[in-house]
């Protein structure tokens, strides 16, 4: 173990202040892919208490689609920061 010690200035600065934006996702492809997962688990949960594989399994690839929905939309400029969001003066 070492034996140096870490000032409270050295800690603060190797720690993200609260003030910095950490991005949580806020943008259309996000909330698509949350709601589209959302309605998956959902099916999937329903799915399991009547005892039904093939719709679990059904809800299971709704949530993959949402998924591969939400990339895409990241990939179109959907995504936090994306070109179809910035705002271009009109």
């Amino acid at each position: 173990m070492s034996k140096t010690t870490v000032s409270a200035n050295q800690a603060e600065s190797a720690m993200a202040s609260h003030a910095d934006a950490i991005g949580h996702g806020n943008s259309p492809a996000a909330w698509t892919c949350v709601i589209v997962m959302l309605v998956g688990a959902l099916v999937a949960s329903i799915a399991f208490v009547i005892a039904s594989t093939p719709i679990f399994i059904g809800g299971i690839a709704v949530m993959v689609i949402g998924l591969i929905v939400g990339w895409a939309m990241r990939k179109a400029g959907y995504g936090v920061g994306g070109s179809k969001l910035q705002n271009n003066g009109h």
